[in-house]
């Protein structure tokens, strides 16, 4: 089986550099969409994201923008194929993305790696490393596609998050909520979910468990995730 079936839908990866991850499901599910009526994921790969906020909020109207050509036709496949297919699909850069209304929620997955190696695989390299999409490009992207109340929401690892946070201080936005996420309680903190506006307030700190040291899910990730694995209940 290529794809990745969930309780209300089904994701195909095969053509995708990025395959169904769990970095992707913690954003789709933690993502802040309270009062929100629009929605735009920038990058979003197999469209899991998306479909992910719809099933969260179906009276949602969201965008989502790829770059790369598979991975576009993929998400217009998953997205014809889910409850939800007037999920609109856009291929083209962000930097080139016009939209003739702001976003209430703007979410992304984004490229995260600035000096590793590369591959010799072009489009995985697209979706993994920030040459098309820097930091200060994403940051962009969000101040030119939203309003004064506007949420940004993304996850990247530690290290980077702790340089994307100084950058969007210096830009004007403001940490809202932010939440450390670890494989299991012996390993060290690999992944922050973070949540920016141009609202100041106190930052929402948090910690996030995977998986217990036997390997089962953990009781908070469950009740994060409960509502889109097939076996989790």
């Amino acid at each position: 089986m290529s794809g990745f079936a969930f309780k209300q839908f089904k994701v195909e990866h095969d053509l995708c550099a990025m395959k169904v991850s769990t970095d992707g499901i913690l954003l789709g599910a933690w993502a802040n969409l309270a009062g929100a009526n629009s929605l735009l994921d920038i990058g979003t790969g197999t469209g899991l994201l998306a479909l992910m906020c719809k099933q969260r909020r179906p009276a949602l109207s969201i965008t989502a923008v790829e770059i790369d050509e598979n991975a576009y036709n993929q998400a217009l496949q998953n997205v014809a194929n889910s409850p939800w297919p007037n999920i609109a699909i856009k291929h083209q850069t962000i930097q080139s993305f016009n939209s003739d209304a702001p976003f209430d929620v703007i979410i992304s997955n984004p490229p995260y790696f600035n000096h590793s190696l590369k591959g010799n695989n072009a489009a995985r390299n697209t979706a993994r490393h920030t040459d098309g999409l820097s930091f200060e490009e994403l940051i962009n992207a969000f101040k030119r596609l939203s309003h004064s109340q506007s949420r940004f929401s993304l996850i990247l690892p530690n290290t980077e998050a702790l340089v994307f946070i100084e950058l969007a201080t210096q830009k004007g936005l403001y940490l809202n909520a932010h939440c450390q996420v670890k494989a299991t309680p012996s390993k060290p903190i690999s992944r922050s979910l973070m949540t920016f506006s141009y609202l100041e307030s106190q930052t929402d700190n948090s910690t996030l468990c995977i998986r217990e040291l036997n390997n089962n899910y953990t009781t908070d990730y469950i009740t994060l995730c409960k509502a889109f694995y097939l076996k989790m209940t």
